[in-house]
């Protein structure tokens, strides 16, 4: 047994003993329980763009660089991203990185984030417009698709359009549904006339299928609901050595994966919300 494989089993051992006490061995402890032997990586099965069991998504393929990396085979824990998602994985102790949490997630530490990006107004290329802002009396009347409980929703009870909104439901089994996907097939079938989708999902299936669809990022409102975020990845609270090789293996390949975005169609933004176009511009910094 090496020294590397000796620590971690030193250290399960000292956490299983507190689980059988009922006390909080991590919170007491700091004890950090990541791998020695594989990059293990938490993930949605079934999640495109960001992840899928065939290795399909951008959170793959990120995942894939880190691996190769630090030398370790990659291993995945499957979960649908949804209810339970970080408890079921992550706080379970089956794997060590989720590739993708806004910054500050509640329940882990971020690492610095990658990539920032936003929330956007979906519409037909054919109809020629461009909604930045849902005060916009272009929308009066128009049939507005909106992810239920997503921060676009919050905005349109605040512009007084719920009676235009078409609900699809967030928190769903992604193997089964993909309701942002269904939102833009639905817009262009004419069944809504506007959905207001989250960026890399919107970049993506517009590209990927190429859909006669038109983006534009939505405008943040003075007090209104944040509608960009920095994304970065998440571990758990007590992995801060952990933290920080991945934040190394963030700058190391931060070009790449900026590159690995846009091939992805994913719209990207820099640190005072302008598009980044190429590889070498900075996301957040």
């Amino acid at each position: 047994m090496n020294n590397a494989t000796r620590r971690a089993f030193l250290a399960a051992s000292v956490f299983a003993f507190f689980v059988v006490l009922g006390l909080p061995a991590r919170a007491e402890l700091d004890i950090e329980l990541v791998s020695p032997t594989a990059f293990r990586v938490c993930a949605d099965p079934a999640n495109l763009p960001f992840s899928n069991n065939k290795g399909e998504g951008f959170e793959n393929k990120i995942a894939e660089i880190f691996a190769q990396d630090l030398h370790r085979p990659l291993k995945y824990t499957w979960f649908p991203q949804t209810v339970g998602f970080v408890r079921n994985t992550l706080l379970a102790l089956k794997c060590d990185v989720i590739i993708g949490v806004p910054s500050g997630a509640e329940m882990m530490l971020s690492t610095v984030p990658y990539y920032r990006t936003g929330y956007m107004s979906i519409t037909r290329s054919a109809d020629q417009i461009a909604a930045a802002s849902l005060g916009d009396p272009i929308l009066r009347g128009k049939r507005i698709g909106v992810i239920a409980r997503s921060p676009p929703s919050d905005l349109l009870i605040r512009h007084g359009l719920m009676r235009e909104a078409v609900p699809y439901e967030l928190n769903v089994d992604t193997r089964l549904e993909d309701p942002a996907h269904q939102t833009l097939l639905d817009l262009v079938a004419g069944k809504i006339d506007v959905a207001l989708v989250w960026g890399p999902v919107a970049g993506y299936y517009i590209q990927h299928e190429h859909l006669p669809l038109k983006a534009t990022f939505l405008q943040q409102e003075p007090n209104g609901p944040p509608l960009v975020f920095n994304i970065a990845m998440g571990v758990r609270t007590s992995d801060i050595t952990w933290r920080r090789t991945l934040n190394r293996l963030i700058a190391r390949h931060q070009q790449e994966i900026t590159k690995l975005l846009l091939s992805y169609g994913v719209p990207l933004l820099d640190a005072d919300n302008k598009p980044i176009t190429h590889a070498g511009a900075a996301p957040t910094q």
